[in-house]
């Protein structure tokens, strides 16, 4: 079973899928405890999150042994399809930052996982693909458009149908990346990019993430409300006091 394991310090949360043996490939279970465990970081008044898998892998995807249980039909597979969209529902319209810690195997559910991060970090010779053409089955439609953007138009089409293992090169090329490090360096990457992310105001990160995800009118409106909250915020009378007194803010989310 696929545990999926929180911490949270320093404003900085992680969430890290915990199935070694499988590559970290996430069965019903694991996809289910997504949703909560970033509710747990915003619980814990996390800055921003950080997703990773344990040991050499991010996440192979879902978990292919259950599903003649699980995935056996087409009944069961929209049931197993809505559990993936709302994991990636749910780290897509986190309140904080969002970043995707990758090495080793980036596939399938997992690629989706990374796609939902605002953020994607990865090892030089991390692995990604989308195998859905090699198991007969298709990928969830709710999350097609948010897939096809974070990789692009054609690269993902190019992955989608001939089931292609993309190198991070070509996925840094793409813009499905930020950057690539060697494997022994991405840690202190990521960290470090998390730290100064922490150090923002988190208001002003959730509005701007609102605005950045906004397709609507009724969304538009929403990320403009909190755009206009920020204005009225102790955090931003500190942001205008730390300039003035040049010095680091010291935000409080309020």
């Amino acid at each position: 079973e696929t545990a999926v394991h929180v911490s949270c310090s320093d404003g900085i949360g992680r969430w890290t899928i915990a199935n070694e043996r499988r590559r970290n490939a996430l069965d019903q279970a694991g996809w289910r405890a997504i949703s909560k465990a970033v509710s747990a970081l915003e619980s814990e008044s996390a800055r921003v999150i950080i997703v990773s898998g344990e040991g050499a892998h991010f996440c192979a995807g879902a978990d292919i042994s259950e599903f003649d249980t699980v995935r056996a039909d087409a009944k069961s597979a929209r049931i197993y399809e809505d559990d993936n969209v709302a994991a990636f529902d749910a780290l897509a319209n986190a309140t904080m930052p969002t970043v995707a810690e990758i090495r080793g195997t980036c596939f399938g559910g997992g690629l989706g996982l990374a796609a939902a991060c605002d953020i994607r970090l990865a090892a030089s010779d991390a692995q990604f693909a989308v195998p859905a053409a090699k198991l007969g089955l298709a990928y969830p439609a709710d999350s097609m458009d948010m897939l096809a953007k974070a990789v692009g138009a054609q690269l993902i089409r190019k992955m989608l149908f001939a089931a292609t293992v993309e190198n991070a090169a070509t996925m840094l090329n793409s813009g499905f990346l930020l950057s690539t490090s060697e494997e022994a360096d991405l840690l202190h990457e990521v960290t470090t990019l998390a730290a100064s992310i922490a150090q923002g105001a988190p208001l002003s990160h959730a509005a701007n993430k609102l605005s950045l995800l906004a397709k609507t009118s009724d969304d538009i409106a929403e990320a403009r409300t909190a755009g206009d909250a920020t204005f009225e915020s102790k955090d931003y009378r500190e942001g205008r006091a730390a300039f003035a007194e040049r010095r680091k803010p010291n935000f409080g989310g309020v």
